[in-house]
């Protein structure tokens, strides 16, 4: 069985907002139903404070808290205290589980680091400019390629239209 993929996983806006306040800036019911079917059955990887905005373990998926506070503790999760820490239980999870990949779900930080380690991105780009202070990375077109790009005009439950999009790593 081949390694599992690192893969990932954000909605950022036109603007590069991911996050205000410690909240996604908007309400999408179509990319949590995007983000579930690409995390559940995976381990998932995130920083303590995007463990803290979501305030529970994601069901049916391994949760794996990055903090650099040894007394943290968190329910229904596993805490690392680094990048390479919960990489090494993501894999020990995946390949129990027999999964294909790792989702990293954020924060900025977060996705700052993994972007070294990723196989793949899963961007949900949200056709909307919100105020926001936590941003995800600029996309470096020499390494990453876009290998797919949906577009879904806003659903029931969204406050914007969104496009799915694909990035792999690009192979010297």
């Amino acid at each position: 069985m081949s390694p599992p993929k690192v893969v990932l996983v954000a909605a950022v806006a036109e603007n590069g907002v991911i996050g205000r306040g410690g909240t996604l800036p908007w309400r999408l019911k179509s990319d949590m139903q995007h983000f579930r079917r690409l995390t559940v059955g995976r381990p998932v990887v995130m920083g303590r404070k995007t463990y803290e905005s979501i305030g529970k373990p994601l069901k049916d998926r391994t949760n794996i808290v990055i903090t650099r506070d040894r007394g943290f503790a968190a329910d229904g999760a596993i805490v690392a205290n680094s990048l390479e820490t919960a990489m090494d239980m993501a894999r020990e999870d995946a390949r129990k589980r027999a999964a294909d990949s790792i989702a990293i779900i954020g924060g900025a930080g977060i996705f700052s680091d993994g972007l070294a380690i990723a196989d793949r991105l899963e961007i949900t780009l949200v056709h909307a400019a919100p105020a926001g202070d936590t941003f995800f990375p600029s996309i470096d077109g020499k390494i990453w390629r876009e290998t797919a790009r949906m577009r879904q005009d806003a659903a029931p439950g969204d406050d914007a239209d969104v496009s799915f999009i694909t990035y792999e790593r690009v192979r010297a």
